[in-house]
């Protein structure tokens, strides 16, 4: 895409949310702020949006979104429903997968090469998800793991199918990192009340594992037998740059936690337009995701339906925690058991620097980058991340020693969804 175009789609975007500024009048300034970060934004990300979406009608551009909507499988496994109250009252969606206990008698070939004949250990798989998205996230290693180990997977609070976040909505309480880890701690008590655990968590997921070994170290000490971290951070993320050059990232940095207040506050307004402009978001969206370009075109919509659902106030409400999270003294609570660290080598978000630290900090564990992945590592390289996590698991003993999940879940456009 010429460096033009990239200007026009900025353009394009400071301009959609300068129109919908007109009908909310004192408004004027604060939106335009926001068209200057949106455009700096658009501006980075223009050079990865495909130029089919400069070149092909936009009604054609919705009727595939409606298509892949309609068809896409991704999302659609669901596990025993509960409710966790977090402590402030805010109710958290979770769904429990047991195991199957005529799974060794009922699996087809594949799956008896992946994970033996032998009955796991009575091991908790506890997966948490990122920021804007839910758990549907992790549908591919839910697939893989289905009835074979027990897992619960969990919508972090305003997301998924959880509740908004009650002391955010009704009493104003900025939302913090530390907040999620507790929130996490009554998803363990009423998923998991008993026996040990293996916790597994992608990006503001791995931040909520490490705020709550921080708050509650005899947890970690006592029950959690092993540990994944995917495409996470420990800390200094004020300083991550989203591949923007140097003005653009100050520009974003300086006027985004204001702006995205300022959005949040007209969530309505802002919401219609996002969906003037949904062409635009889609390919940010896309380039902020993933690496690759044969990515299944199901698969990216997924995400971008995941991303899309996440309503403004609840983007702006989150994303100031992320500046303030540092829980890098807390992972030392995560040395004396398995741990994998994974991350895509092309992540913009959680540059895979910062999971090079952490393992830095935990000498045992295995570090995986991955090439040609992004920060959705977990959907773009699926079999990847399967795969190492079985091995985790394997380590801790929740499934037999020796399994693997060859290429489950390849999604390249040639690819069946697995």
């Amino acid at each position: 895409m010429s460096e033009s175009s990239a200007g026009g789609v900025a353009r394009a975007a400071t301009a959609a949310v300068a129109s919908a500024a007109e009908a909310a009048g004192g408004w004027r300034r604060a939106t335009g702020i926001a068209g200057a970060a949106i455009g700096v934004v658009a501006a980075g990300a223009a050079a990865g949006v495909a130029i089919e979406r400069m070149t092909v009608g936009r009604g054609i551009r919705r009727r595939a979104r409606l298509a892949l909507d309609s068809v896409g499988p991704y999302g659609a496994l669901r596990g025993t429903p509960g409710k966790a109250l977090a402590d402030d009252g805010t109710e958290l969606h979770y769904e429990v997968d047991d195991i199957d206990p005529d799974s060794t008698a009922n699996l087809g070939p594949r799956r008896r090469r992946l994970f033996g004949r032998k009955a796991p250990a009575p091991v908790t798989v506890v997966f948490s998800h990122g920021y804007c998205l839910g758990q549907d996230s992790w549908h591919f290693q839910r697939a893989a793991l289905r009835g074979v180990v027990r897992t619960v997977h969990w919508d972090q609070r305003s997301h998924g199918r959880s509740a908004r976040g009650m002391a955010q909505a009704r009493d104003g309480v900025e939302l913090t990192i530390d907040q999620l880890g507790r929130d996490l701690k009554a998803v363990i008590d009423a998923a998991a009340p008993e026996g040990p655990i293996v916790l597994v968590g992608h990006s503001m997921g791995g931040m909520t594992m490490m705020a709550l070994a921080d708050q509650y170290p005899e947890l970690i000490r006592e029950r959690v037998v092993a540990t994944a971290f995917v495409g996470t951070s420990s800390g200094r993320l004020g300083e991550v740059n989203f591949g923007l050059p140097v003005a653009g990232v100050n520009a974003v940095r300086r006027v985004l936690p204001g702006v995205l207040k300022a959005l949040g506050q007209r969530a309505e307004l802002v919401e219609r337009g996002r969906r003037a402009t949904a062409d635009l978001f889609a390919g940010i969206i896309k380039r902020y995701s993933f690496a690759g370009r044969d990515i299944d075109p199901a698969v990216a919509r997924f995400a971008e339906r995941m991303i899309e659902s996440t309503p403004i106030d609840v983007v702006a409400e989150f994303y100031p925690a992320f500046t303030d999270h540092d829980k890098t003294e807390a992972l030392a609570l995560f040395a004396d058991m398995p741990v994998l660290v994974l991350a895509g080598v092309q992540d913009l978000v959680t540059p895979s620097e910062h999971s090079e630290a952490i393992a830095g900090l935990l000498p045992d564990a295995e570090l995986v980058l991955v090439p040609d992945a992004g920060h959705l590592v977990i959907l773009e390289r699926p079999e990847v991340v399967t795969d190492r996590l079985a091995d985790l698991l394997a380590r801790a003993g929740a499934v037999p020693a020796g399994t693997t999940v060859g290429d489950h879940g390849s999604t390249s456009s040639t690819a069946q969804p697995g």
